[in-house]
């Protein structure tokens, strides 16, 4: 962690307490992460957040009152800039798909949280995707479902120099990566980060490599 820094503050939602202590003891070991709330249930993780806006979320399916993803879209709607993650013991594909489009930026299983959380919520709060090796096959899966559906690519709507970062976006570069290849600045990566996100209607990283895969820019 940056001197000056303060740790990325944490909800953690869970029915199980037992659960929840087990996952805190993991963030709470990291000087970067700090679990500053606990909620039983989807409901009572809502009302937390909106009382202590927490930087990320960490959210279970299986809750009583209101699952994880009814809880994830609802923050969604509520606090835009919460990063959102699944914690869940389901290597199930619908529910990953479900849980990107309830606006989560990643999908942890509990069987190896002890060796993929932490990376996980430094990777949300970067704004990048965390994804487990499964669930890059299902959404290889569904681009390869969507050209056999015929599904048209999407009409160019960016500039060449756009496309350029995208593609470097998409093939996991940082945006300091992006600038040395590029020679040009940080600052200035990140504005044309921001006008794609912007133009294309998307909201984060993973958002961008699926339009890069869906335009041809890099392969699934």
């Amino acid at each position: 962690m940056t001197p000056g820094t303060r740790p990325v503050r944490i909800l953690l939602a869970d029915d199980h307490a037992l659960v929840r202590r087990g996952v805190r003891l993991i963030l709470d070991n990291e000087p970067d992460l700090t679990v500053v709330g606990e909620a039983g249930d989807g409901a009572e993780a809502i009302a937390m957040a909106r009382a202590d806006l927490p930087d990320l979320a960490i959210l279970d399916i299986a809750m009583p009152r209101l699952t994880g993803l009814q809880a994830a879209r609802e923050l969604s709607r509520l606090l835009p800039d919460l990063r959102i993650l699944i914690l869940t013991m389901y290597d199930n594909e619908q529910y990953f798909f479900e849980a990107l489009k309830s606006g989560a930026s990643g999908y942890v299983l509990k069987s190896v949280a002890d060796r993929d959380l932490v990376e996980a919520c430094r990777a949300a709060m970067r704004g990048e995707p965390f994804l487990y090796p499964g669930a890059v096959a299902s959404l290889i899966r569904n681009y390869l479902d969507r050209v056999h559906d015929g599904e048209s690519v999407p009409a160019k709507a960016i500039t060449d120099r756009e496309e350029e970062i995208l593609k470097l976006v998409a093939e996991g570069n940082s945006s300091k990566e992006i600038a040395d290849l590029l020679f040009i600045s940080v600052k200035t990566v990140e504005r044309h980060r921001a006008n794609l996100l912007q133009k294309l209607g998307l909201k984060d990283r993973l958002a961008l490599t699926r339009y890069a895969i869906r335009a041809g820019l890099i392969e699934p």
